[in-house]
């Protein structure tokens, strides 16, 4: 089986690209699944696609082989856009999930039910050597809920509730999941560049 890597640590968003990429006979490898020494790649971009393309790209350099990298987060329309591209370390720099769901649940707490509009954005880069780093956008529509609900997922999918659902990300079995999220989404602009390292 041919494989890539995928330049995370994030077990959760791993087990995504997992069974992405599986779909089209690939091994997703992420960086805590590699032997060799990765440079650690601080995200400064102002952007989802540059600190994607940052992290694809070093990595890709260093290896010497094809290497995708996502960056992603929550857009919250009342709070001007944030947590943003600050969405993983919103309430400080080594702060958990619970940490940043709660500062996001202050902030929104006097924000009502008709404007607490959201979405979840994720950019994938794909570098390799001495070619163009190729970009993929997706998103997935939704609202905020007023507290967190259900225990699967990962980062804010507790309070995060899809257009056309009652239920948190959080709620939703991986497979419903799987099928309506921003990875997901973005994953799906990737079919053409699979189609050629697959085959």
């Amino acid at each position: 089986m041919k494989s890539i890597i995928v330049a995370t640590k994030n077990e959760g968003k791993m087990k995504e690209f997992k069974d992405f990429f599986n779909t089209y006979g690939l091994k997703a490898i992420s960086l805590l699944e590699l032997s060799e020494s990765i440079p650690d790649i601080q995200e400064t971009g102002d952007t989802f696609s540059e600190n994607a393309a940052l992290k694809a790209e070093a990595i890709a350099n260093h290896l010497k082989r094809p290497v995708l990298a996502d960056d992603s987060g929550l857009v919250i329309d009342a709070l001007g856009g944030k947590p943003g591209v600050y969405s993983a370390r919103y309430a400080g720099e080594y702060a958990n999930d619970q940490e940043n769901v709660d500062k996001v649940l202050r902030e929104m707490q006097d924000i009502p039910p008709h404007n607490r509009s959201a979405r979840f954005i994720c950019v994938l880069a794909i570098a390799q050597p001495d070619e163009k780093t190729i970009f993929k956008e997706g998103s997935c529509e939704g609202t905020i809920a007023f507290k967190p609900m259900g225990d699967r997922g990962f980062g804010y999918d507790p309070i995060f509730i899809p257009k056309g659902y009652t239920k948190t990300m959080a709620e939703l079995p991986s497979e419903e999941k799987n099928k309506i999220s921003h990875r997901k989404n973005a994953f799906n602009r990737l079919k053409n560049w699979l189609k050629t390292i697959s085959g």
